[in-house]
């Protein structure tokens, strides 16, 4: 009894691996898949229409659009969802299915040929797109209607419908916040020399992904550098589990000097040589962040670019000009850097390591729930709070 039991557990198990987990996206991320297909469809059959007229005896939608529309709405990170794979996907895959359909009599024969040359051809060209499957399978099986298109089914309507979805994806999703087209994007040193970025030099490399990916040796519906990122993003994530929540209100200075759009160059080049620091938080009469003034911004306003007059350059520029009128920068509001990067005080420190690490910033302003200066952070403090964060990992594991 207790063997037809085991089996009966065995086979509910074997049933339960085929539900699907859970999608990790909110609701406010499918309602706009969803609202983008709606549109997406609805404007692109509406205009085919408008071009081709209501009584062409043309399909004014094509079935596999309604695929493309999937890929490009709700997954517009995916590889298979770029323009060229779309556009190539797609009309590679027709021309194929429309020869097919004339060369050979059996339609079964037809379609199996059609959909295993079009996927061969969209790996050749670099366009896997899964619709271009199904249009190649119209092509074929599409009835009487497709098939006195001959190869006019390539322009009308799959070149129009998958054109006029493109336009649309591209308006859509980059209003709605999602990067489309997804171009892969080189996380260059920003110093300019081969040296990888700081926060890219611990941990897994790119050449470690790569090697990784070329053993998997499958297509994944996931572009490299998002996955290089969700790597990177998980490895951040762990070490701010490790070191508890040290926020950036536990590290930053909280007494900070700070300057207004009309504080004379003078007066903030004092103030950043008699206290020794680098930076000036600019902010307005409420104490919201409009800028920030640095020893780079006076360096490159004055033109400090020849060793010997160097002082007498730097002299000349802070100096205030006696004159109504003046085409030199005469207060920090001339010269400060805007918009500025700010931070929360209730941020995790590790969320600062890319800005400190690899943007190229020194110093950042942090603000409370208003919006006001309340601090500021350098990478001398990031970096002194990592350290504390390390000797406690130390200390536990002795």
């Amino acid at each position: 009894m207790r063997r037809k039991w085991s089996r009966l557990e065995a086979f509910l198990f074997w049933l339960k691996s085929f539900r699907p987990k859970a999608l990790s996206v909110d609701r406010h991320e499918r309602w706009r898949a969803i609202c983008g297909a709606l549109l997406g469809i609805l404007i692109t059959g509406l205009a085919t229409r408008a071009m081709l007229g209501p009584s062409v005896n043309v399909p004014l939608l094509v079935a596999p659009i309604g695929a493309s529309a999937v890929l490009l709405f709700a997954l517009p990170a995916s590889p298979l969802a770029q323009p060229w794979s779309i556009i190539g996907g797609n009309l590679i895959s027709a021309l194929i299915g429309v020869t097919c359909a004339r060369l050979i009599n059996d339609p079964m024969l037809a379609a199996a040929l059609a959909v295993s040359a079009a996927i061969g051809a969209m790996f050749a060209l670099r366009c896997l797109h899964p619709p271009g499957g199904a249009m190649a399978l119209t092509a074929v099986l599409g009835g009487p209607a497709i098939h006195a298109l001959s190869y006019g089914y390539v322009l009308f309507p799959v070149a129009l419908n998958s054109g006029l979805l493109l336009l649309l994806a591209l308006a859509f999703n980059n209003a709605t916040g999602r990067r489309y087209p997804h171009a892969h994007l080189e996380h260059g040193n920003t110093h300019g020399t081969a040296d990888l970025p700081a926060i890219e030099r611990l941990g897994f490399k790119p050449e470690d992904l790569d090697e990784v990916l070329k053993h998997y040796n499958q297509v994944l519906d996931i572009s490299r550098d998002d996955l290089e990122d969700l790597f990177l993003q998980t490895e951040m994530h762990a070490y701010r589990r490790r070191f508890g929540e040290i926020t950036c209100g536990h590290i930053m200075s909280r007494d900070v000097l700070a300057v207004e759009y009309g504080t004379t160059l003078e007066e903030a080049w004092t103030l950043l040589r008699q206290h020794r620091i680098k930076a000036l938080p600019v902010v307005d009469r409420v104490r919201r962040v409009i800028g920030i003034v640095t020893l780079v911004d006076f360096m490159k306003y004055a033109n400090l670019d020849v060793y010997e007059s160097f002082e007498d350059k730097l002299r000349q520029f802070i100096r205030r000009t006696l004159y109504t009128h003046s085409d030199k920068p005469e207060v920090v509001g001339q010269i400060m850097t805007k918009p500025v990067r700010t931070a929360s005080e209730d941020m995790h420190i590790v969320e600062l390591v890319p800005m400190l690490s690899d943007q190229g910033m020194h110093h950042v302003p942090i603000v409370n729930a208003e919006r006001r200066l309340v601090g500021m952070l350098t990478q001398s403090d990031l970096i002194a709070a990592l350290y504390r964060g390390r000797l406690g990992d130390v200390a536990l594991a002795a």
